[in-house]
């Protein structure tokens, strides 16, 4: 049985029994629909802009100017990857970079799994800079506008520390992959230009308007329109199925997950974490939520880990940004603790590219406890 028909099952259970209280669910839904309609406008205008050629041109242009040097190459592909998951997300970087990526590796005679684990690691690390670069941001950037509290005034420097330390890690760890150099291939030709210039500008368009702080859903779904409307004047072949342009599977299961968590919120789990998690926002109970909120993540994914813990959190800014933190960086350690991670791996078997479930264990031991406490402490430091 598919896990969104799963979903299905389990939400009408739910609500049909009452586990989950009328006005439980009523908030429940009016917090995360908003987020669900943003994830699938961010999901068209991805694909939009894959089908425009946007990301193999990006990649293509990053194998020039590296200039056939193999460090280099690694390098843009790790800025790609960061401006890709703080504009579009973790889950679009993980989707539609990593194949680009792997086959830009390919045609350079670079090993890809060094290429392939950057993107993997940075679809989660770099997913602290914007509201719209993780569901769990946008989950808790109503909580901190409350506050009075701008998020990327707040997590700025948590950004920033998370992705420096991947970068200096994996870096370290692949010196000897990336050492030589590749002969660099002549560009594709663009099928067709004027749309690639106008994806271009929506995403640069795109970007401005998140770090303004303009409505999310709502700009998501204007440009969302835009490109699909662009992309059909120009008489162009979607470059999905028009019924898959729309991710409503995953959503469906992530709409299960927030409402399972929901209910065993309403039957004692928050406080039960709530104790897990601590009190206070100094150094020490900083990093204890941050702690908890990987380890949930890990154990049960990062977004119903978000919701779990949301409560001992409170409306402190400090708290929840160090929940962010354990929730946004912290779930390396196993495949199924993000949904960018999920969505990675099978992008990777897609191309024939196989990665043992210890390969990602091992990168996430090695990363999630450096990044989440480098993360925390650049937290304490400037606030």
């Amino acid at each position: 049985m598919p896990w969104w028909l799963v979903a299905l099952l389990v939400i009408g259970a739910v609500l049909v029994t009452g586990a989950l209280p009328t006005q439980d669910a009523r908030a429940l839904a009016e917090r995360t629909l908003p987020v669900l309609v943003f994830v699938a406008a961010l999901t068209v205008v991805a694909e939009m802009c894959a089908g425009a050629g946007l990301f193999d041109a990006a990649a293509g242009l990053a194998s020039r100017v590296a200039g056939g040097r193999r460090w280099a190459l690694w390098a843009l592909v790790v800025l790609l990857a960061t401006a890709s998951t703080a504009v579009l997300s973790l889950d679009t970087t993980a989707v539609l970079l990593t194949p680009v990526v792997i086959a830009l590796a390919r045609r350079t005679r670079t090993p890809p799994l060094p290429f392939a684990l950057a993107v993997l690691a940075l679809a989660n690390t770099a997913s602290l800079v914007l509201p719209v670069s993780n569901l769990t941001n946008l989950l808790a950037d109503h909580t901190l506008r409350a506050a009075g509290v701008g998020f990327l005034g707040l997590m700025w420097a948590p950004a920033l520390a998370a992705i420096l330390v991947t970068v200096a890690v994996l870096a370290v760890r692949d010196r000897r992959a990336l050492r030589g150099s590749y002969e660099a291939q002549p560009p594709h030709p663009v099928r067709d230009r004027a749309l690639l210039v106008v994806c271009a500008v929506a995403v640069g368009a795109l970007a401005v308007a998140f770090v303004v702080g303009a409505p999310t859903a709502p700009t998501a779904v204007a440009v969302a329109v835009v490109l699909l409307a662009a992309t059909l004047l120009r008489h162009q072949k979607l470059p999905v199925p028009a019924g898959d342009l729309v991710p409503w599977r995953t959503l469906v299961v992530v709409l299960g997950l927030f409402v399972v968590v929901a209910t065993a919120h309403a039957h004692g789990l928050g406080t039960a974490l709530a104790r897990a998690a601590g009190t206070g926002d100094g150094v020490g109970a900083l990093l204890q939520v941050a702690a908890v909120g990987a380890l949930a993540s890990n154990a049960m994914n990062n977004l119903p880990a978000y919701l779990a813990l949301e409560p001992a959190a409170g409306t402190d800014p400090l708290r929840v940004a160090a929940l962010l933190i354990g929730t946004g960086v912290g779930p390396l350690l196993t495949p199924w603790g993000s949904l960018a991670t999920i969505l990675w791996w099978q992008r990777c078997r897609t191309v024939m590219l196989a990665v043992p479930a210890g390969t990602i264990v091992r990168q996430g031991l090695l990363l999630a406890p450096l990044a989440v406490v480098a993360a925390t402490l650049a937290l304490v430091a400037t606030s």
